[in-house]
């Protein structure tokens, strides 16, 4: 899936994104491929979702290159 990240805590590592479709899903800054743990509010992202506890989290998340389709 593809998305927006539309808000991060640095402090807490928790964030969400909003994927095209306009559905919001959290979070945390440890599913981040590139191991940094940081990521700006308005990146744009490509990622898996995953089950949990009876919700759906963003997982396996890459940030994505302006620009990239």
């Amino acid at each position: 899936m593809r998305g927006r990240v539309t808000e991060f805590d640095e402090g807490r590592g928790h964030g969400t994104i909003t994927a095209e479709g306009g559905q919001t899903y959290p979070f945390h800054c440890t599913q981040l491929t590139d191991g940094s743990r940081q990521v700006a509010s308005g990146q744009d992202v490509r990622f898996d979702l995953l089950p949990k506890l009876g919700r759906y989290e963003a997982g396996s998340i890459d940030k994505l290159a302006p620009g990239t389709t």
